[in-house]
Formats: C-alpha cells, structure tokens, sequence
C-alpha cells in the first residue's frame, strides 16, 4: 500500500509529498491539482502496460520511459507536464527533470525520473528505483482499477473484451467493460462476514451485492447483464422489481433509465471486487447521484478500505466527505486510516491542506473554501 507520493516538476507541483491512506480524499476548487495526484500514478501504470516503464532488454543501465497519451491519461508532450516554474535538475544539469516516486507502508522505495524534452510524447528516463519484480507492486497487478470522471453513459450495447474485462480483470478508465465483467463474474461468491457483504442482499453472489449495493442509490432496482450472441457486445438492463436477474420483468435498457445509475456501476463493481492489495483510483463518484447516494456511495467506499483496497478518491462532494467521517465515527473506518487533502491555488502554486480525522469523525480544522458554499448561502439567506 502506497504511503507517500512525491511529484516535482509534474503539472500543478513544482514539489510536493501528499500522504495516502487506504481511503484518500482530494478535494478543492477546480484546477486546483487533485486530478494530477492520480494522472501521476495512472501515467506510471500505462507506462508499465506499453512496456517501457522499465529497463530494456533487462539492461540495469538503460531506462525506459513515461507515455504521456495513452488508454489511461492524454498528458500530451514534455512541455504540457513540465511545471511552468519548475526546479533545477538535482544533478546541476541544464535541462529540467520530472519525477514521480513513492514509499510503502513497508518502507519501500519506487521512483522515476524523466528527462523534459518538449515536443515528445514519451519522455526517456534518467533514473529509475524499484524491486526486480513489479509484480508484487499493486500499481502493476491486477489489482488496479482507475475510473475517470467521464465513464460510460447509458447505451444498448457495451464492448465484449475478454483480454480487458477476464484476462486482465480490468474495468476500463471509462468503466466500459464493467458490464463484461459482470456477466462473467456474476456469479461468484462473496462469503459470509465480508466486509463488503451488504446485510440486505438477496443472496451470496455477486450480482446479488451489487443489486443489494444499487438499491442504497436507487431503491427498488435491480440489474442483469447478458451477452448478445453474434457479436462483441454485451447488454445491459433495469428492473425494479426488487429481484435480480431473470427472474424481474418488464427489463428497461440504461436509455431509459438515466445517468446516475450506468455512472455509479463501474464503481461499485471496482469497490465491490476489491481484496487485499487492491488500488482503486476514483474520480468523482458522487457524480449524477441523488446527495443519499453521494453518502452511501462513500459506505462502500469505506466498506472497500474494510477488505484491505487502497482508494484515491477525487471528489466535489460534502457528502462524501461526510459520508467518511460518519464510517469513522461508527467504527467501520479507523481514523488513522484516512486522508483528506483540500488543494488551494495560492498565486505561486498549490497549497496543500491536511485536516486530520479524528475517532469522533471531526476534523482538525476548516480551511476556507473548504465545503463552506453552504454555510455563506445560509448566512446571506438569513441576513
């Protein structure tokens, strides 16, 4: 589990060192910097997919390199990463050096240092510190799912990838393959006293929690996803019936149904197939949800860090803020296993802002601008 991330040189971070936790909150305004926190860790893992994240050919002293537009992130070139007031190179050399590291709970060490070069897309590395197999290393399994803010919209078919969604197990940065999955995995079992077992579940599979899950956000739903024979696609359908599966009637397709429950799935899935070791990068899931399903949204989440995941969530939302706390506060989340950070622009660069948790589920402190909106509101409302 990540403990500590560094970033110098790296878009909106000249330097910087931000704690991770098994649940991690980014907040604050917009272009702020929160979505350069997991764009650093999803560029390190579609640098690893392409194969040249590493030495080549198993050569120690030649490095690979950072893409910067791929499946993931589109960074664009070396001078759109490059911080604009950006530190000399540690090395006394004329041309600056960019640089993502981090440090385990178990004190290990991993970092990457990229020579800028302007117009390239792929920025070969100076340096490069880590194990002999990056395997072990959750960024690099197949623990690792990264949902973007822009995942998949209701549609009457979703993509039949069996390399994305059974060999690799993986969601897509859009959530497009999490109907796949879940056709496939279906009917797998989550056992007795798992965290993530949800109380009023129909049953043991995992359909059953997702359905169970889905109806904290939309009471009364219920899902199936299905293959369409013929093609590479898949379908997936609502019922509010109150059952799953084919046992509901009257099935109505994602188009006919609205945002907010196609947006929430991907990553109630990712939450929900969470284990041990497993890294979940989230953007904003709180979007298109009623605020219930904002705070519930944040139960799962906390139930996730529960089964041992390691979230990084971007989020907008005092609900899922909230939704934290109260998890701590009722003993479902250890304090100590929390991290919220409120970026704020300051003229020269970010600033970053770490109220701490605490047992009760309040916090240290309340920076301005952070999660206030409502309170200004209510004053000029009363005044």
């Amino acid at each position: 589990m990540i403990d500590q991330l560094f970033l110098n040189n790296f878009k909106a971070f000249r330097s910087a060192g931000i704690r991770l936790a098994p649940v991690t909150l980014l907040t604050g305004l917009n272009s702020s910097g929160k979505s350069t926190v997991l764009q650093s860790l999803a560029l390190l893992r579609q640098s690893y997919d392409s194969g040249i994240l590493m030495s080549i050919d198993g050569d120690t002293d030649s490095y690979g390199g950072l893409l910067l537009d791929g499946d993931l992130v589109e960074l664009g070139t070396g001078q759109d990463l490059l911080h604009e007031d950006f530190a000399p190179s540690p090395s006394g050399g004329a041309d600056p050096q960019i640089s993502i590291a981090f440090t385990t709970i178990d004190e290990q060490q991993y970092g990457w240092t990229a020579q800028y070069v302007p117009e390239q897309d792929v920025l070969p590395l100076a340096l490069a510190i880590g194990p002999s197999d990056w395997r072990d290393v959750p960024l690099f399994s197949r623990r690792f799912q990264y949902l973007q803010a822009d995942r998949i919209t209701p549609a009457t078919t979703y993509p039949r990838s069996h390399h994305q969604a059974i060999g690799r197990g993986f969601l897509g940065a859009r959530g497009e393959h999490t109907v796949n999955f879940l056709r496939h995995h279906a009917q797998d079992v989550v056992p007795e006293g798992h965290p993530l077992r949800h109380p009023e579940a129909g049953g043991h599979t995992l359909l059953d929690q997702v359905v169970a899950w889905m109806q904290e956000l939309c009471p009364g739903v219920n899902l199936e996803a299905s293959e369409i024979p013929g093609i590479d696609s898949v379908r997936l359908s609502f019922g509010f019936g109150g059952t799953a599966g084919l046992d509901s009637t009257r099935r109505r397709r994602p188009t006919n149904v609205g945002f907010g429950l196609t947006y929430a799935l991907p990553i109630v899935v990712a939450c929900l197939t969470a284990g041990p070791g497993s890294l979940i990068l989230l953007e904003n899931p709180e979007a298109h949800l009623h605020p219930r399903g904002q705070s519930r949204m944040a139960s799962l989440i906390a139930a996730a860090a529960s089964a041992g995941a390691q979230l990084v969530v971007e989020t907008h939302s005092d609900h899922v803020l909230d939704g934290t706390r109260l998890a701590v506060k009722q003993g479902r989340l250890a304090a100590g296993d929390t991290a919220v950070h409120f970026f704020r622009g300051n003229g020269a660069g970010v600033e970053i802002i770490t109220p701490t948790v605490a047992e009760d589920g309040s916090l240290s402190e309340w920076p301005e601008g952070f999660f206030d909106e409502s309170d200004h509101t209510l004053d000029q409302l009363l005044g």
